[in-house]
């Protein structure tokens, strides 16, 4: 490091230990709760990513400003909490300790998942403090801790109490990776090749073509649809069509779902294919055939034990050599996948347990519209998934590392217990139970919640651990690419269980990229934002995450890290000059009047506290952070510090009290304005420079600046004006920017800025200033 250079991870590590020592992030319950955040609880699968770095930057930077808004009036409730119970944690703990979940028995890999948890999530958490995301960490919430399970069975219970959750077996989204089912929310498109194969159904001996990409559920057909408006096939109405190789006939049936246009236009009914053909069988109360177990292989003899792709490539060799093909092209298709290992799903009969919600579409867009989304652009995706619901909430897995869910079965009388209240938490596989009804030993249920079933409790969770919170909490901030499970799932359950919204406004931030395209580790873009600290510095990836709006996604670009290091560096030596002139200032004491400039600087530096105040409460940080910006470096820096300098160097009396008035007053505001972008640095210059006088322990408890009614600054742009382009004539000329001219500037802009005519001498080093037609700038010789 060079000698002068800023020690960047030193001052903020010591900022960081200041702000968690003196508890400057926790919530004086003795105020009012002015403005509440349900925060995302991130998944503890490893460290922080990018995309972490980035929304959380910009859901603090709305909490900061919140705080100092309210300083005076109230307190901001900012928890943070760990969503460690599910799927990503299960497969840390495989990783990290070279196991499998199902080689265990459900105690033993929920003790090691806890054993890991306690060594990776202090770590864990770590990193959003390094980030300065200004939570209170004195108490985090988790998701899997025992008050979690308890609200959690307890509100479970609450709905299958009233029916409003139940067991069924249904045909449900399966992930033969992960062994459990999954929710229609879970689900991701992903394009994948595959062959478009047409074959030769026969009915007597006529060949009816069907084109599938699926042939290995051939032996699962139940059925055929033909289009009734399509006159091609309206001579096999009613009749059966015979199975290529496997010999056994089904109906022909006339459905419009049949698409005339697509393929052959005539469809085949598979148990199941996809969500269609689950739809259709119930449609036609048709007897499905399964084939395919819930590991994805598949089950009748011919074939048994082979993976659904092993089968797919050997039943249509089986196919080409019995003559049963028509034709075969390649062809590029949209899959399901499980969101969380990319496997293609399927569909299979199992019995799990469900929340109504189809029943309820109306009750979750009206509570939708009810809330405040920012950007409101993206109120459209919520819309749009609850609009295209097929199914009921699929709230169970099957997983060891879980919530439990608090339910024994009677097999000799068919009965249901649940647990009672005063029992939670509960793991049934730990309690014996005998039935009320026959009193035969109860069956324990196996399966586990759901996270989202859990998660999605966020702000009962919180509520419970505080009561002085409220729903409707003030803010819910989260990624677009959880609108249709976060987001809706929390509607839902405080929409069911307090016939509330969960929320008064939604904030919702966009996705990474780099040069234009989603990192992902296959194409080796990802970017570390625990390296970037390293590197730029906290403030740095915060103010490169300032860069956009709310929704829009952000190109990573390192130039931007170097801008917000430029920046930080150029606060800190504008302070240092600043306060080497005010060492005999005591922070206070102002002139019975400013001089005109100093008057003018104020009122436009007024304008940017409105301008900057109105594009936070519009949770348009980005705009924010650029007014100030600009007005910093051009108005700041370029022109009144050095306009100023020979009347703090030289002057006497008002004139200097005049500028030392201005500089520490509008450097303090312009450090507080920047505050909620930068908080480490500024933090810094706050306890360097103003706490002695301001007393606020932290700039970030101080209170927000406050805007008066913005008067006309005319003049003051007209000064800077004039001085930007009597610094371009010397330029021009190849003079510096201290020597001597005479100035000869147009008569109505000279009476305009009268008053300033010294400190326009002051900073263009002219000797006179005269009237003239024109602005001219003489030389001296």
């Amino acid at each position: 490091m060079a000698k002068n250079e800023l020690n960047i991870k030193e001052i903020e590590l010591k900022w960081k230990n200041f702000w968690e020592k003196e508890k400057i992030y926790s919530p004086d319950f003795s105020k009012e709760i002015i403005y509440s955040i349900d925060t995302p609880p991130p998944t503890v699968s490893g460290k922080m990513h990018i995309g972490h770095a980035f929304s959380y930057s910009q859901e603090d930077f709305i909490a900061r400003y919140q705080r100092m808004k309210h300083a005076n009036s109230g307190t901001v409730f900012y928890p943070f909490g760990t969503d460690d119970n599910g799927l990503p944690t299960e497969r840390l703990v495989e990783k990290e300790n070279q196991v499998k979940s199902k080689s265990m028995t459900r105690q033993e890999f929920v003790s090691l998942c806890f054993k890991t948890l306690k060594e990776k999530t202090p770590k864990f958490i770590e990193d959003w403090k390094n980030l300065g995301i200004s939570c209170d960490y004195t108490d985090p919430y988790s998701t899997i801790s025992p008050e979690s399970q308890k609200l959690s069975q307890k509100l479970f219970l609450e709905l299958a109490k009233k029916g409003i959750a139940y067991k069924k077996e249904f045909p449900t989204i399966w992930c033969p990776e992960c062994q459990t089912s999954i929710a229609q929310a879970e689900l991701e498109d992903s394009e994948e090749k595959s062959l478009f194969t047409t074959l030769k159904f026969k009915v007597n001996e006529e060949i009816l073509p069907i084109a599938t990409t699926r042939p290995e559920l051939l032996a699962a057909c139940v059925c055929v649809f033909i289009n009734p408006k399509d006159e091609r096939y309206k001579k096999f109405s009613g009749k059966k069509a015979k199975i290529p190789l496997f010999n056994f006939e089904v109906p022909i049936i006339e459905d419009e779902s049949a698409q005339i246009d697509k393929g052959t236009g005539v469809l085949m009914i598979c148990s199941y294919g996809d969500k269609f053909d689950v739809d259709a069988i119930s449609r036609h109360k048709l007897n499905p055939k399964v084939i395919i177990g819930k590991e994805g292989k598949i089950e009748i003899e011919e074939y048994k034990g082979l993976k659904i792709k092993e089968a797919r490539k050997k039943i249509l060799e089986d196919l080409k050599e019995k003559d049963l093909i028509v034709e075969q092209k390649e062809i590029k298709h949209i899959l399901n996948v499980h969101e969380r290992c990319q496997t293609p799903i399927e569909f299979i009969p199992t019995d799990q347990w469900f929340i109504r919600i189809l029943d309820k579409k109306e009750e979750f867009l009206e509570q939708g519209e009810k809330i405040k989304w920012y950007p409101d652009y993206m109120k459209k995706r919520y819309i749009n998934w609850v609009n295209g619901l097929d199914w009921d909430w699929n709230i169970s897995r099957d997983r060891h590392f879980g919530i439990p869910i608090p339910v024994w079965y009677c097999t000799k009388c068919n009965s249901i217990q649940f647990a009672e209240e005063s029992e939670l938490p509960i793991d049934p596989l730990q309690k014996e139970k005998i039935c009320e009804e026959c009193h035969s030993k109860l069956i324990p249920e196996k399966k586990v919640l759901d996270t989202w079933a859990t998660s999605s409790i966020s702000p009962q969770i919180n509520i419970e651990r505080n009561n002085e919170v409220k729903i409707p909490f003030s803010l819910r901030p989260q990624g677009h690419d959880i609108i249709r499970t976060w987001a809706f799932y929390t509607i839902v359950r405080s929409y069911l269980h307090e016939n509330k919204i969960p929320w008064e406004r939604i904030s919702i931030s966009g996705n990474v990229s780099m040069n234009g395209e989603k990192m992902s580790k296959s194409k080796g873009n990802v970017i570390d934002p625990i390296q970037v600290i390293e590197k730029y510095g906290s403030d740095a990836l915060r103010f490169w995450a300032s860069g956009c709006k709310l929704g829009s996604d952000l190109d990573y670009q390192e130039q931007e890290l170097i801008a917000g290091k430029k920046l930080i560096n150029k606060l800190v030596n504008a302070s240092k000059f600043v306060f080497m002139n005010l060492e005999d200032y005591d922070g206070e004491s102002k002139p019975e009047k400013l001089e005109m400039l100093d008057e003018q600087f104020l009122e436009k530096l007024n304008s940017i506290i409105f301008e900057s105040t109105q594009a936070f409460e519009s949770y348009e940080y980005s705009k924010a952070k650029s007014i100030v910006e600009q007005f910093f470096w051009s108005d700041f820096c370029d022109n009144y510090l050095e306009i100023v300098k020979k009347r703090v160097y030289q002057g006497t009396g008002d004139k200097r009290l005049s500028a030392q008035y201005t500089l520490y007053n509008s450097l303090k505001t312009i450090i507080k304005l920047f505050a909620p972008i930068l908080p480490f640095i500024t933090e810094e210059i706050y306890q360097s420079y103003f706490k002695s006088v301001e007393k606020e322990i932290s700039v970030h408890k101080s209170l927000w600046p406050q805007s008066q009614k913005v008067k006309n600054f005319e003049e003051f742009n007209l000064f800077t004006q004039l001085l930007s382009k009597i610094r371009q004539e010397k330029s021009s000329n190849q003079k510096p920017m201290n020597a001597e001219i005479t100035l000869k500037i147009e008569k109505e802009v000279k009476e305009k800025i009268k008053n300033m005519l010294e400190d326009l001498s002051n900073v263009t080093n002219a000797r006179e200033i005269l009237e003239s037609k024109k602005l001219e700038v003489i030389f001296s010789n």
